[in-house]
């Protein structure tokens, strides 16, 4: 099986800050982050608890008390457009030989689950895990994670809890690709680990093979 990353390793950047502005409009969204550029720089430099308490404060600002089927359906048009725009070659040829191995794919992203969700079904993928987000009893976005951050440990404790829900007869060969330090658990989870990064051998997962020429071949 393969889990994959979303932003930087199926598609080039972030997908976040660009979903906000579809969702929330982008003269409010550069407020909320004037805002709180302190948090969010600090999120930048430190990753960690700091960067998902950045993140979480400004989908506290932006998407509190939103419907939930109203911000769902923005969201589905916004990851569209920014697949058709945004998909990485290398990496989305290599998910398609997964699938024409027959391999399951999941992706694994810290972005809200509620787009990867329209990921995973556009691209063939049979999961979809990330950050996911709280609803009031009325279906209004509370702005807060329902759980924790999709990265880091959390990621690696998704894609733990995924495969093993999933009945496999024995534990299935992992491969694994990402592009930034919260992916560096699950590439350590995997027997094939990538480091699809566009700093390549001096970005954060230099330590992993990259996906190209240099990369060794993978069978089963």
């Amino acid at each position: 099986m393969a889990a994959f990353d979303l932003d930087g390793t199926l598609t080039d950047g972030g997908s976040v800050f660009r979903w906000l502005r579809a969702v929330a409009g982008t003269g409010r969204v550069y407020g909320a982050a004037l805002a709180l550029v302190g948090p969010l720089l600090v999120g930048a430099l430190r990753s960690g608890r700091a960067a998902d308490r950045a993140k979480e404060r400004l989908f506290r600002r932006l998407l509190a008390g939103r419907p939930i089927e109203e911000v769902e359906e923005a969201s589905r048009a916004f990851i569209l457009h920014h697949l058709e725009r945004h998909l990485r070659p290398g990496t989305t040829e290599r998910l398609r030989w997964h699938r024409a191995q027959g391999h399951d794919v999941v992706i694994v992203s810290a972005s809200p689950e509620l787009y990867v969700r329209v990921v995973a079904d556009e691209i063939g993928a049979q999961g979809a895990l990330g950050t996911r987000l709280a609803t009031d009893p009325l279906g209004r976005l509370t702005g807060g994670y329902l759980g924790r951050n999709c990265r880091g440990s959390e990621k690696l404790r998704r894609l733990d809890e995924w495969i093993a829900g999933q009945g496999y007869a024995d534990e299935p060969v992992l491969f694994a690709y990402g592009n930034s330090r919260g992916d560096r658990r699950m590439l350590r989870r995997a027997r094939y680990p990538f480091n699809v990064g566009r700093l390549g051998r001096v970005g954060a997962l230099r330590r992993f093979p990259p996906l190209g020429a240099d990369a060794p071949e993978v069978t089963l």
